[in-house]
């Protein structure tokens, strides 16, 4: 499996992580509703709420350019660079989130969507 695989992986697997933050330690979950429960969330618990519903949204754009990149058979040490790009601007895009550090958030979030988009432009320009 090709590095750029194994981001997908990772990436299909961040929600998880950063529901994590926002539902443990508490007493008072309420797992028959838990999404009722998230929404009267603050704070950090609120910010891993957020950052949780953005992997799930980032997810299939990314998976898709991996997917198609690999398809027509793009230089895989690019592909491999901007899919591990991605995945390390999405984990400091978290780290930012759950500090409430804004302006860098979108920052690391607009490196992440344009890895994202240079697959897409690789698999253009590979075909």
């Amino acid at each position: 499996m090709t590095i750029a695989y194994w981001c997908v992986l990772i990436a299909g697997l961040m929600p998880l992580f950063t529901v994590v933050f926002a539902k443990r330690g508490r007493p008072d979950f309420d797992n028959s509703e838990p999404r009722a429960w998230l929404e009267k969330q603050s704070g950090l618990r609120r910010r891993a709420d957020y950052a949780h519903r953005n992997h799930f949204e980032a997810f299939p754009f990314f998976a898709a350019g991996v997917i198609i990149a690999q398809q027509v058979h793009a230089p895989q040490n690019m592909l491999n660079l901007l899919a591990a790009l991605f995945i390390v601007a999405r984990v400091v895009y978290t780290i930012l989130y759950l500090t409430d550090r804004p302006s860098l958030r979108s920052a690391a979030w607009s490196i992440a969507f344009l890895s994202a988009i240079g697959l897409f432009v690789l698999a253009g320009l590979t075909h």
